[in-house]
């Protein structure tokens, strides 16, 4: 079991990986703001072992080659919840600015 469950966290690390450049186009490292800390590629890295390791372990697989399909596909699993996590914030983000002020028409009872 315990090979298993390593074999399903370096697997989900890899899609993650994959799947981070895929969306980038290159591998962003982590870095330090004044505000949070960016995790760049290991946010997609930590996600896919995360989504592999628990799908792994609640499935009970039998073997190794159910524990790598069922790893690549809790990895992709993993990626599109940041993508949804990344378009609910950006839905958030358009929602929260002002809108655009009205034009003011001079409305007059004269024919």
């Amino acid at each position: 079991m315990l090979k298993d469950i390593l074999f399903a966290i370096i697997i989900g690390g890899f899609v993650g990986l994959a799947a981070h450049v895929r969306k980038r186009g290159k591998i962003i490292k982590p870095r330090k703001t004044k505000k949070f800390i960016y995790l760049g590629f290991l946010e997609e890295v930590i996600t896919g072992s995360i989504a592999s390791l628990l799908l792994v372990v609640t499935s009970g697989t039998d073997s190794t080659l159910r524990v790598i399909f069922v790893s690549i596909i809790a990895g992709f699993g993993g990626d599109a919840l940041l993508r949804g996590v990344e378009f609910i914030r950006e839905e958030q983000k358009n929602s929260c600015q002002d809108p655009l002020p009205e034009e003011k028409t001079n409305k007059s009872t004269q024919p």
